[in-house]
C-alpha cells in the first residue's frame, strides 16, 4: 500500500505534467493549423511541390523558432518575478516572524479554521520549511517547482514541430490533384483530436473543446484557400 506521503507526491507530479502536456498539446496545435493553412495557401495558387514542401518547411522552422523564442523570454519573467517575490518574503521572515506567523494565521482563518486552530497550524508549519509554507500559502508559489523557460522553450519548438510535420508528409505523399483536399482532411482530423486531448488534460468536456478547435481551423484553412486561389489568379 502507498503512503499518504507518495500519493500526495504523485498528484503534485501529475499536475505539474499536466501543465507542460497542455503546452505541447497547444504548440503541436499550433504547429498543425499554421503550416497546413501554409501549405494550402501556396498549393492552391498552383505551386510546384518543392515549392510547397519549401514553403512548408519555411514555416516548420520558422514557427518553431518563434514558439522557443517567445515561451522562453514569457517564462524567464515569470521566473525573476517568482524568484524576486521569494527574496522579498525571505527578508520580511528575517526581519518580522512574529508578523509574517500572523499573517500566516490570518490565512487560515480565512479559509474556514477556527482562530485557535488557525494560530497552531501556523505555529506548527513555522518549524518546517517557513519560506516554503508562506510562498506557497501566502504567494501561491511552490518553490519545488519554479518556472523553466528551458523545457518551456523546448516543449514548444518541439511540439510545434511534430504538429507541423503532418502537412509536410500529406504533400510529400499525396498527388498534385490530392494535395489540398488531403492536407485540409488530415489538419481538421488532428485539430480535433488534439482539442479532445487538450479538454482532458485540463478536466473540460472533450466534445465542444474539439468542435471549437474543429471550425476554427476550418475557417483559418478556407481563408487560406481562398487568398491563395485569388493569389494565383492575380499573379
Amino acid at each position: 500500500m502507498r503512503s499518504a506521503s507518495s500519493h500526495r507526491d504523485a498528484e503534485r507530479h501529475l499536475g505539474s505534467r499536466a501543465a507542460w502536456l497542455r503546452a505541447a498539446v497547444l504548440g503541436a496545435n499550433d504547429g498543425l493549423i499554421s503550416t497546413a493553412s501554409l501549405i494550402v495557401g501556396v498549393a492552391a495558387a498552383d505551386a510546384t511541390r518543392s515549392g510547397v514542401l519549401v514553403a512548408g518547411i519555411a514555416g516548420l522552422t520558422a514557427g518553431a523558432l518563434s514558439m522557443a523564442a517567445g515561451e522562453y523570454v514569457s517564462v524567464s519573467s515569470q521566473r525573476d518575478t517568482e524568484r524576486a517575490d521569494l527574496e522579498r518574503e525571505r527578508r520580511e521572515l528575517h526581519d518580522s516572524p512574529e508578523a509574517e506567523r500572523d499573517e500566516l494565521a490570518q490565512i487560515y482563518r480565512a479559509r474556514g479554521l477556527s482562530a485557535e486552530l488557525a494560530d497552531k497550524v501556523a505555529d506548527e508549519l513555522s518549524k518546517l520549511d517557513r519560506l516554503a509554507i508562506h510562498a506557497r500559502d501566502e504567494l501561491g508559489i511552490d518553490v519545488r517547482a519554479l518556472a523553466n523557460p528551458l523545457q518551456a522553450a523546448i516543449t514548444s519548438a518541439l511540439s510545434f514541430i511534430v504538429g507541423a510535420v503532418v502537412p509536410i508528409g500529406v504533400v510529400l505523399l499525396s498527388s498534385q490533384a490530392l494535395r489540398v483536399p488531403a492536407t485540409m482532411a488530415v489538419t481538421l482530423v488532428g485539430l480535433a483530436v488534439l482539442g479532445a486531448v487538450g479538454a482532458r488534460l485540463g478536466g473540460a468536456p472533450r466534445r465542444p473543446a474539439a468542435l471549437r478547435v474543429l471550425l476554427g481551423g476550418a475557417l483559418a484553412l478556407l481563408i487560406s484557400l481562398a487568398i491563395g486561389r485569388l493569389t494565383g489568379a492575380a499573379i
